[in-house]
């Protein structure tokens, strides 16, 4: 009876476009409403967060627990003066921060945040709309909004917004590539490219075999596919140009990147942008690899786990953890070099994804296997992926010389490293002046030495 429940309740393609327009509308306005709260909540977390983790209190004045201390900011950026560039293209200038957050926020138009429900009597599922292709909307969504970065560095008519425009293109392009084929892992595995579709795919527990044990095992694609939710986290940072990978925004090199020329309102749309985009990818990876709506282990025993409006509080709970996850990188990792930036994504994600998809590949083509057998597989060949990119050597390591051969290998006078009994040398003056008065050391047939 249970299953019958789970299915009819699963939405499909063909329950979408019967809904009538004001039931739409309301759920375009929900989508929007929990982009903009999940934005000044978002931020309001991220700072409580941090001060906790750099043993301090963070906002905690405005508002109980310092919840109204964002929409203070908020009030505060839209009285300040609103400066435009001399030498600024005003058009794109204006329009470059609303295409960053019209993007961030129609990808959560494909987001299934529960499932069928009944709402005022019509049975309609909790997403705003889906397709057979939603997964690259979403992803068409995550590359437009690297064009209103790239605009808005480039029409400020300053140097340094426009190096930080061209690191997020160059960014955009390097992390895309690792994400789509993580994507790929996903297809092959669900069948499907409907978001709605997907989240179905993933509500089968199966059992795997270890040693004559049954253990349940959750459908969920993050611990079949653990190598592919590893790198799509990965990209997914990358792509919200959040730390350690905000270089087009490096405050230390580029002043504050591609918003430099902005202030007021406009400035505020970027910042709105960033933690938009920072919500809507970790609904992505909960749509794509947490089960979405799903109640995880052990709130499945519970027979009502997955029915009404109690999914979306697991949904939810999922999209939360993901932002912590954000926030403790932000907290915890320096900020990379371009170079390094760069050499991860090339040469450790890519050839990493094109080897994973060949293996899962080669497993789905054995047909004759049980699945227990191949989970089995799947999760040996994981662990042998993540032990050998984690303890590959990257280079020959060279035997480090003690400090007194360092400075022995120096020239005489050199910069940086002291004297090792750590006397100040004389100066070069003081060193000139002795040797004039010393006797020149003559050999034969040939000059005196020369100081």
């Amino acid at each position: 009876m249970n299953a019958v429940i789970l299915a009819a309740q699963d939405p499909t393609l063909a329950d979408f476009g019967k809904d009538p327009w004001w039931l739409v509308l309301g759920k375009i306005v929900f989508a929007f409403a929990f982009g903009l709260l999940a934005t000044l909540l978002g931020v309001w977390f991220e700072r409580r967060v941090v001060g906790r983790m750099a043993v301090r209190p963070g906002p905690n004045q405005v508002g109980p627990f310092g919840l109204l201390q964002t929409l203070a900011d908020g009030l505060k950026m839209a009285f300040k003066e609103d400066i435009l560039p001399r030498a600024a293209d005003k058009v794109v200038f204006f329009f470059a921060p609303t295409i960053s957050v019209i993007s961030a926020v129609t990808a959560l138009s494909v987001i299934p945040f529960g499932p069928s429900v009944s709402i005022f009597g019509h049975w309609t599922p909790l997403q705003v709309t889906d397709v057979p292709v939603a997964v690259l909307v979403i992803l068409a969504c995550s590359s437009m909004g690297v064009y209103g970065i790239v605009l808005g560095g480039w029409a400020s008519g300053s140097t340094y917004p426009l190096l930080g425009g061209l690191r997020s293109s160059a960014q955009m392009i390097s992390y895309e590539v690792a994400m789509g084929l993580s994507i790929v892992a996903v297809f092959m595995t669900a069948g499907t490219m409907s978001t709605s579709g997907i989240v179905a795919a993933q509500g089968d527990a199966t059992r795997l075999s270890i040693g004559g044990f049954e253990l349940p095992t959750p459908g969920w694609y993050a611990i079949l596919l653990l190598p592919s939710f590893i790198i799509f986290f990965i990209a997914m940072v990358g792509e919200t140009n959040r730390a350690p990978f905000d270089l087009p925004e490096a405050e230390s090199e580029l002043v504050a990147g591609f918003m430099t020329e902005y202030s007021s309102l406009k400035f505020a749309l970027f910042m709105l942008s960033e933690y938009v985009a920072m919500v809507s990818m970790s609904a992505v990876t909960t749509t794509l690899f947490l089960g979405g709506w799903r109640a995880p282990w052990p709130i499945t025993l519970w027979s009502g786990a997955n029915d009404g409006w109690w999914p979306m509080l697991w949904f939810f709970g999922k999209v939360i953890l993901l932002v912590f996850v954000f926030v403790w990188l932000r907290g915890t990792l320096p900020r990379l070099r371009y170079d390094q930036f760069m050499r991860f994504g090339w040469k450790v994600l890519l050839p990493i994804n094109l080897v994973w998809i060949l293996v899962l590949a080669g497993l789905r083509s054995i047909e004759d296997w049980q699945t227990k057998d191949r989970l089995l597989v799947t999760a040996i060949g994981a662990g042998v992926l993540l032990l050998a990119t984690l303890f590959w050597p990257s280079r020959k390591k060279q035997p480090k010389s003690s400090p007194q051969e360092q400075a022995d290998s120096r020239p005489y006078g050199s910069f940086p490293l002291p004297p090792m009994d750590l006397q100040v040398p004389p100066s070069p003056r003081t060193r000139r002046v002795v040797a004039e008065r010393e006797p020149a050391n003559v050999v034969a047939g040939s000059e005196s030495r020369e100081v």
